[in-house]
Order: structure tokens, then C-alpha cells, then sequence
């Protein structure tokens, strides 16, 4: 069946405000250093209040994810629930001007739009405190089942998992995709969210993904294991399920067909901020994967896009990756 998109994303519409921090004062507010925490409101304008000089740029995983699929030149869409005020229109503004579809309204009622502020310590790694606002209430009604039927491949967010309405609009994608015979994709995004949902991932596994996209600590909490070689095994134990788990400076290693391969992570002079670097891998291998190209290839792609996006502050490319993807494979 033909498709007019390549990847479909559905995740939390959310504007990142991303700062320069260190340690001390991770500590002074007690964050847990390089992890995702979900904040009220009232947290949230507090931390904002006492962090540094910010940038403010248009984000969320699989938003970006799909940022890097057009960037790739692919054809991408996007479905997440933002409000009708300023970073609402950002938002909206930001995911358009790069070449995604995004066709969501805006809400005119309910919590205002989400926002994510990103402390970014001297060794890149970031922490995260998100006030998920409008997000939270996205439902099977922002859903459009055209786009869903028409692309190659739904990419689910994991972070979504949590609200019990979104976790409803995930499963309806799911249904619809599956009829179609389209490719579901979830990224586990968090080892905190595997922990709380570790029973309905495992079963989503088994019954309506066909491709997993995770890191080291996400894989190891998703099946209990010290490990990562007894991840891995327990991951081959699913081979009809691709799996792209990435592993930082250590490459990837990436299982189809119960087949275990590692792929060498690409050379990068200095790791600036690494805020983006598992999305944007997404975008490389969901992009190979459109374009029905091997996994180790899908992987390269993945490791390419990762590489630039953590060579600069922000949460996206800097630079058109179907160039620079061009430039590395060779065409």
C-alpha cells in the first residue's frame, strides 16, 4: 500500500527552555541528574525562577524525532495537544517551519501549553523537569486516522503513557495502524516511565509493536536483568520485534530477525548537550527503515543524526542531516 508519509509521531507537544547549570545546584533543588521528572505548575515557575540565561526552542521527544525525519527529507507528521496561547503558537510555528505536518487544533480550554526546562551540566548532561500542561489531556479526539492510515510507520512516545486519556488516544493509534498492516513503533523514553509501566510495555511488546527503541538503563528495567548481555538475550527471545538500543559513546546494538548487532557510534570532537541525542537516532533509523534499508545502515543513520544534534545546545538539527547523511554514507 502506498503511503503518504514515511513516520507519523505522537507525543507530548512541549517548548524546552534550556539552560547551563552544574551540579550544585541539581543538588540544591534535589534533582535526579540526567533523568526526566514530572513537575507541577507551581515547581515549575519556581526552578524557572533560579535557573540561568535560557534559550526557548520548540521540543518534546518524538517532535523532535520527527523534526529529524523531514530534515533527512522524509515525510513526517506529528499529533500532540498544545493550548491556545503563546508557546502554543511556537510550537505550531517551529514543527511547520521544519517541514512537518502538524494539523492538531489548539485547545481553548484546560492547562496551557507544556514546557520542559533543561539544566545542562559541564559533563552534557541534561536534566529534565517537565510541567506537562495542555499535554496531558490529549485524547483519541486528536487523533486523525487518515494520517495514521497513511503512514508507513506510527511513533509512539513513551512519556505519553502516563495520562490515562493519551494512553487511550496510543492504543486507538495502535488499532488503526495494525488494520492497515502499518509498522507501530514506541520508544520506552525513560527508565522511570519503564518502571511504572513495565507490565504494559512488556504486553504492547507481545501484541503491537514491531519495533522497540531504547537505551541501556530503559532495556535493563524493561526486563529486570544486572546485564546488558541478558537485556539483550531477552530481547532476541521477541524476534519477530526490531530493536534499536542505544549504549552513548559505545554505538548501538541493534537486534532483528533474534540477530545481535553492534554499531560503532560516530566521532564527534566535543560533546556540547546531549538533549536530543536518543530522538534524533530515532529519526536516522525510522527514516532507513522508510526507505527499506538495512538495520545496520538504519543504525548509521541514527548514529549520524544523534552526532550533530549533540554537538550544539538544543534539542534539534542545526543542519540539513540529508546533506550531512549524504556526506558520511556516500549518497
Amino acid at each position: 500500500m502506498n503511503a503518504t508519509y514515511d513516520v507519523v509521531g505522537l507525543g507530548n507537544a512541549i517548548v524546552d527552555v534550556i539552560a547551563k547549570s552544574d551540579d550544585a545546584f541539581l543538588q540544591r533543588h534535589a534533582l535526579a541528574k540526567g533523568a526526566m521528572t514530572l513537575v507541577s505548575a507551581q515547581q515549575s515557575e519556581r526552578l524557572y525562577s533560579d535557573m540561568g540565561p535560557a534559550i526557548e526552542a520548540s521540543g518534546g521527544s518524538a517532535a523532535n524525532t520527527m523534526v529529524g525525519v523531514a530534515s533527512l527529507g522524509g515525510k513526517a507528521a506529528y499529533m500532540g495537544r498544545v493550548f491556545a496561547d503563546q508557546l502554543g503558537q511556537v510550537f505550531r510555528h517551529d514543527i511547520r517551519a521544519a517541514g512537518v505536518e502538524f494539523a492538531t487544533p489548539a485547545a481553548k480550554s484546560g492547562p496551557p501549553t507544556a514546557r520542559c526546562l533543561i539544566f545542562v551540566t559541564p559533563d552534557a548532561q541534561r536534566t529534565m523537569q517537565t510541567y506537562l500542561g495542555a499535554c496531558v489531556e490529549f485524547s483519541p479526539d486528536d487523533l486523525d486516522p487518515a494520517v495514521i492510515e497513511g503512514a508507513q510507520i506510527s511513533y509512539l512516545e513513551g512519556y505519553l503513557w502516563d495520562p490515562p486519556r493519551a494512553k487511550e488516544a496510543f492504543r486507538e493509534a495502535m488499532r488503526i495502524a495494525r488494520a492497515k498492516h502499518r509498522r507501530v513503533a514506541l520508544t520506552l523514553s525513560d527508565a522511570f516511565c519503564v518502571d511504572r509501566h513495565r507490565a504494559e510495555f512488556r504486553e504492547l511488546i507481545d501484541t503491537s509493536l514491531d519495533i522497540v527503541f531504547a537505551n541501556e538503563s530503559e532495556i535493563l528495567s524493561l526486563w529486570q536483568v544486572a546485564s546488558f548481555d541478558e537485556a539483550v538475550r531477552a530481547c532476541q527471545a521477541h524476534p519477530r520485534r526490531i530493536w534499536a538500543i542505544t549504549r552513548s559513546e559505545k554505538g548501538s546494538v541493534v537486534i532483528g530477525d533474534g540477530l545481535a548487532t553492534h554499531v560503532a557510534a560516530e566521532r564527534i570532537e566535543k560533546v556540547v548537550d546531549t538533549t536530543g541525542a536518543g530522538d534524533l537516532y530515532a529519526s536516522g533509523f525510522l527514516f532507513g527503515l522508510s526507505r527499506a534499508r538495512p538495520l545496520i545502515e538504519c543504525a548509521r543513520l541514527g548514529h549520524i543524526c544523534a552526532a550533530e544534534v549533540i554537538s550544539h545546545y538544543g534539542p534539534r538539527p542545526e543542519v540539513a542531516l540529508a546533506t550531512l547523511a549524504a556526506a558520511k554514507l556516500g549518497g
